[in-house]
């Protein structure tokens, strides 16, 4: 089964929240209290997501996070990657060495599809996944 981990899903979540208040910096206790996650395990993803320039990080008594950009400039391959690795579906499609490559007839389809998943993941942006979030939230304020 292609499934991705757990921070993956704890990361876009996180987004997702952040995406609903773009001009504002919350800290990570804001978000792991609004997520019901650990706060440690929120500050590991935005961490991650820090290192990728997704989220711009502040210092100071009030300081926090926010997104780096509009989530519409976003993409899902770059938030993906940042917490997963290289995206592939098998390790060689992602770039790695592997001993079997010269005898393995499977690796350039592999290649192709992990290709077609990283084109369909760039051409989506953290807004499209955040929208159903950000379209309750209004119709609550409404």
């Amino acid at each position: 089964m292609l499934r991705l981990s757990r921070l993956t899903d704890y990361a876009t979540a996180a987004l997702g929240w952040m995406a609903e208040r773009p001009e504002r910096i919350v800290s990570a206790a804001d978000i792991a209290q609004a997520l019901h996650l650990e706060g440690s395990t929120v500050a590991k993803v935005l961490k991650s997501l820090v290192q990728a320039g997704v989220v711009e990080s502040f210092r100071g008594a009030t300081g926090g996070y926010r997104l780096s950009r509009p989530a519409a400039q976003i993409n899902l391959v770059t938030i993906v990657e940042a917490l997963e690795g290289p995206l592939g579906m098998t390790d060689c499609a992602a770039g790695a060495a592997c001993e079997h490559a010269l005898h393995c007839g499977v690796s350039a389809p592999w290649q192709r599809i992990s290709a077609v998943v990283a084109d369909t993941l760039s051409r989506m942006s953290l807004a499209d996944l955040a929208r159903p979030m950000v379209q309750r939230r209004r119709e609550e304020i409404a």
